[in-house]
């Protein structure tokens, strides 16, 4: 019993450090190059625990096939999921009548872009203009709100990585207290990169509009579920083979660079541009500075 409480335990501190996060981008006014570093500086955190913690303890136990395997499933089912949540959506082409062209008097092309638009053949040749607003005349209202769409999918997609990749690294704390109790060097470093996961994710679906309400359900869901894998993976897994834990633990190996690459950095690069190598580059010899002191 007392190995169950301490595997609850290793997946409440690492799913929790999310909730820290979370709550600090709600309740903050954080700037968003503040948001971008800390960003750059987990995703430094998140390659470095991949390298070391994961991939390389995975090979040396279960083998090259398993930890291959795993690893670009893992990358496999982020990417899919990514695409699944952040597909673009299709907009309406926006009338000028619905516009700012409403508002204007009307003149030769625009009474020529109103005919073609009933079905009569425009009588000058410049007035194919009108039958379409410039980018300029787009209302600033639709923009904000396709700005704002924008970066709730990023959010969300954040969010969703955290729970591909969290659901196996918390299998393997559950396993490492099998292997004498809690390991310091994984549940920190886990702990340590959640925190820009749920900053990032959280900061992104605030300014996408998204509720209080959702944010606090979306990450305590996924903290709990942190919870339960860390649990399943100590009482499930204690009989199993070196090749399946290469295989769960490279499946959250996967997932991360995955969200890494295609979430992590190019929303840090947007705010830090040359600055984000940096901060991820500190993060990575933080993360391996601890791996190898432990």
């Amino acid at each position: 019993m007392d190995g169950v409480w301490l595997a609850a335990l290793s997946g409440l501190i690492g799913g929790g450090t999310l909730l820290v996060g979370a709550a600090v981008a709600w309740f903050v006014d954080i700037p968003q190059r503040v948001v971008a570093g800390i960003m750059a500086l987990g995703a430094g955190v998140l390659i470095s625990t991949l390298a070391f913690e994961l991939v390389e303890e995975a090979a040396d136990d279960g083998g090259l096939v398993p930890t291959t395997v795993g690893f670009l499933g893992g990358a496999i089912l982020y990417i899919v999921a990514d695409q699944l949540v952040s597909r673009p959506r299709k907009h309406k082409p926006v009338s000028p009548s619905a516009g700012t062209a409403a508002r204007r008097p009307q003149t030769p092309d625009a009474t020529a872009g109103a005919t073609a638009s009933a079905g009569v053949a425009p009588l000058a040749t410049g007035s194919a203009s009108a039958r379409r607003p410039a980018p300029s005349e787009v209302p600033a209202n639709i923009v904000a709100r396709r700005a704002a769409g924008a970066a709730g999918s990023a959010g969300v997609v954040i969010a969703i990585g955290a729970l591909i990749d969290g659901i196996p690294e918390s299998i393997v704390m559950g396993l490492s207290v099998l292997q004498g109790g809690i390991s310091i060097p994984i549940v920190a470093a886990i702990a340590i990169s959640n925190i820009p996961e749920g900053l990032g994710s959280t900061a992104a679906l605030k300014r996408g509009g998204r509720q209080g309400r959702f944010v606090a359900l979306l990450w305590l869901g996924i903290a709990l579920v942190t919870v339960v894998a860390s649990v399943s993976g100590y009482v499930l897994l204690q009989s199993a083979s070196p090749d399946l834990i290469a295989l769960i633990t490279t499946i959250a190996a996967g997932g991360l660079l995955a969200m890494v690459c295609n979430t992590m950095i190019p929303e840090a690069f947007d705010e830090q541009h040359a600055l984000t190598g940096l901060w991820a580059t500190i993060g990575f010899l933080g993360a391996f500075l601890l791996h190898e002191l432990a």
